[in-house]
């Protein structure tokens, strides 16, 4: 018996090579039936059927932009007509485009709000109604370790939207808990994924470890295990909770 039999999840971004796909994977060992997601339409097709012939079990890929509101009211019809519910919301979906604000154009405000914050909001409001109806669901939300301490280097506008996802959380989890719905997010410190080799040098990954008190730099699995318990009826009784993952890190009182 699997922590999710039975159930069915959206993951947002969970075509990436980082937390959404570790999550899709470990949501899916644990029994759920998990639709992947993301705005690459080739990635999500791959890795949506890389997944299924790995697992051996059906995972659906939709190309969604959590911007687009017709794409979230699309990925909701299309679950529902293939699974008949919807158990877990992960919002996953993130972007981040360093600029300092005395530099920072409107578009890129607007976009780094816009995937991290609005996006998460569209998909809420999207499955809140088949949740409500059913009295039932749980929904994780990416946040970050930026949304308490700021990120520095170029991300007010991340950091901005972290906090907002935080704030959401917490206001989404007092309207829906009556309905028997929970609502968590996660807040992240560094957890490397392949692509991040593209950013920083290899020096940089070794000198965080060291300020890290677990000693090393966070893993998706990490994230991915704590969503699942987040997901599940073994966190039953937490809702409205931001939860920092950070190997001691970043430690909020």
């Amino acid at each position: 018996m699997g922590l999710l039999d039975g159930r069915v999840a959206i993951i947002t971004a969970g075509a990436g090579a980082g937390i959404g796909q570790a999550t899709a994977r470990r949501m899916a060992e644990e029994g759920a039936k998990v639709v992947v997601t993301d705005a690459h339409a080739r990635r999500v097709e791959e890795v949506a059927s890389a997944l299924s012939n790995e697992l051996g079990k059906e995972f659906l890929g939709l190309e969604v932009d959590v911007r687009n509101v017709d794409d979230v009211t699309r990925m909701v019809d299309a679950t529902l007509e293939r699974h008949g519910q919807i158990d877990i919301l992960m919002n996953n979906a993130g972007i981040n485009k360093l600029s300092p604000v005395w530099e920072m154009d409107d578009e890129t405000w607007r976009l780094v709000i816009d995937v991290n914050l609005t996006g998460t909001f569209n998909c809420m409001r999207a499955v809140l109604p088949h949740m409500i109806e059913r009295k039932s669901g749980a929904i994780v939300s990416m946040s970050s370790s930026a949304g308490w301490i700021g990120g520095g280097d170029g991300e007010a506008h991340y950091s901005a939207a972290k906090a907002g996802v935080m704030g959401l959380t917490r206001a989404v989890a007092a309207e829906v808990g009556p309905h028997g719905i929970r609502v968590n997010a996660i807040a992240p410190g560094l957890i490397y994924n392949e692509f991040l080799e593209r950013i920083y040098p290899k020096e940089f990954f070794e000198r965080y470890a060291k300020r890290v008190p677990l000693g090393r730099v966070g893993q998706p699995p990490d994230v991915a295990d704590l969503a699942v318990f987040l997901a599940s009826d073994m966190s039953r009784y937490i809702t409205g909770e931001v939860v920092s993952i950070s190997g001691g890190s970043v430690m909020v009182p």
